[in-house]
């Protein structure tokens, strides 16, 4: 199992069911309220991909959006954020490498990709 995750400030309802429509079959995701967590399902490449989503990450202003499955629409988390942000126009923030669960991330820097471009920044 593989994922890709990603964290999108400022998401609007129904804004990622309309971005992953166009990259994925068979979507099954109600995002018309984005205040609570949300699982959702699709399929890509003859798989299945658990989609979640889980508001109030890293403050209350970004969701983390999480696609896992054994082939995936993207080969990295930049390349899903590069998506995502075209699709949505608002800020989109993705690690820049390997991060594993239980590491420190405070001092990691991330992809940040907004109206100014892709920059590593430091989360705050």
């Amino acid at each position: 199992m593989q994922d890709l995750e990603i964290y999108i400030r400022d998401l609007e309802a129904g804004a990622v069911n309309r971005w992953l429509e166009s990259h994925v079959g068979q979507l099954m995701l109600d995002d018309s309220d984005v205040s609570s967590v949300i699982k959702g399902s699709a399929n890509f490449n003859e798989g299945q991909l658990k989609i979640t989503l889980y508001p109030q990450a890293f403050g209350k202003r970004y969701t983390s959006l999480i696609i896992e499955g054994e082939r995936l629409p993207w080969s990295s988390d930049l390349d899903c954020a590069r998506s995502a942000w075209r699709a949505m126009d608002t800020e989109v923030r993705c690690s820049p490498g390997e991060w594993k669960e239980g590491e420190p991330a405070e001092d990691e820097k991330w992809w940040r990709l907004d109206s100014r471009g892709e920059q590593l920044v430091a989360w705050n």
